[in-house]
């Protein structure tokens, strides 16, 4: 059912149901401009997933990189039940997400040097500013063309829900293990302390997945989770000395021997740039005589994350726990 939020922002249908929020397409009366709205579901203020809530948007609020999702605003909603909810006002990125993408088969080789190039440069930053995402998965990482013209996909980094900052006060309860337990690091899986060397492990997992078109470490949660602690990932030689040497240091399960984030950006980009193919005689810069991968434009749907630019309202907590009926 659609609503009108803030006065301003009136949501005209859903694009997708977590487990701890729902995320509609929206309209933002004051500019004409389509976004999408991350409404979470009512919770109370003792609650694990409130205090998640609010460190998500005090997070969005402090990041602004390309490879992560624009936050607009932020606010609290009472519904007509009396039931009052926070919610986040982002980007509107039309395009599908990475999951997706990778139901159609594994991606060419320069493409996934593009793409983990792009991701790496965004966990660089993140990490820089000392948040730890601790969801990097191919659902949380949206695919889409910048332009009409563009001859490749872009990512962008979404859902910081679970995301922390390093060495600061987690907001889930100790020794709790989050995660999607196909990515999770070792370290996750046994519920030991963090940093952001979490994250290129599984960043590690997604590109090996984008190459061979399997995950690393399928089945059920459990089953998943332990796999990890008694084997690395099977990496496939015939990916090439380049790939296989850089995906089984980015998966070791020694986070000494992973590297950094922006190592990785630095050794996909070069790996990108010796393998883009030489634009044909005669061709204009966005022509599409270059091959275009990824989705067809019909079958783009919307998804969304969230990051900052602008001003944004972070509102103060409710003094009130938020009731559920």
């Amino acid at each position: 059912m659609d609503v009108l939020l803030a006065d301003r922002y009136q949501t005209t249908g859903l694009l997708g149901v977590g487990g701890t929020a729902s995320v509609y397409r929206a309209v933002d009366r004051n500019l004409g401009r389509d976004v999408a709205i991350k409404i979470f579901n009512p919770t109370t203020a003792d609650d694990d997933n409130y205090r998640r809530q609010h460190t998500e948007t005090m997070l969005l609020s402090t990041l602004n990189h390309p490879g992560l999702v624009t936050l607009h605003d932020a606010g609290i909603h009472e519904d007509d039940d009396g039931r009052t909810t926070g919610f986040l006002v982002m980007e509107l990125v039309d395009g599908e997400d990475l999951r997706h993408l990778l139901k159609r088969g594994a991606l060419p080789a320069e493409d996934v040097a593009q793409l983990g190039a792009d991701l790496a440069d965004a966990l660089a930053y993140i990490h820089s500013e000392g948040v730890v995402h601790r969801d990097v998965k191919p659902a949380n990482i949206l695919m889409f063309h910048s332009r009409d013209n563009e001859t490749r996909l872009y990512p962008k980094l979404t859902d910081f829900g679970i995301a922390r900052m390093v060495e600061a006060t987690m907001a889930t309860a100790v020794g709790a293990t989050i995660g999607t337990a196909n990515y999770l690091s070792p370290e996750q899986a046994k519920g030991d302390p963090l940093d952001e060397r979490s994250d290129i492990y599984s960043l590690g997992l997604v590109l090996l997945e984008c190459l061979t078109g399997e995950k690393a470490f399928p089945g059920p949660v459990v089953e998943a989770a332990l796999a990890r602690l008694l084997r690395n990932p099977e990496v496939p030689d015939s990916l090439g000395p380049e790939w296989s040497d850089l995906l089984r240091r980015m998966t070791s399960r020694d986070p000494s021997m992973r590297p950094y984030a922006h190592d990785v950006a630095l050794q996909l980009r070069s790996h990108a740039d010796e393998q883009a193919p030489a634009v044909p005689s005669g061709a204009e810069p966005g022509n599409a005589n270059v091959p275009v991968t990824g989705r067809g434009r019909d079958e783009a749907d919307a998804v969304t994350g969230g990051v900052f630019t602008g001003n944004v309202r972070i509102p103060d907590p409710p003094d009130r726990a938020p009731r559920i009926s």
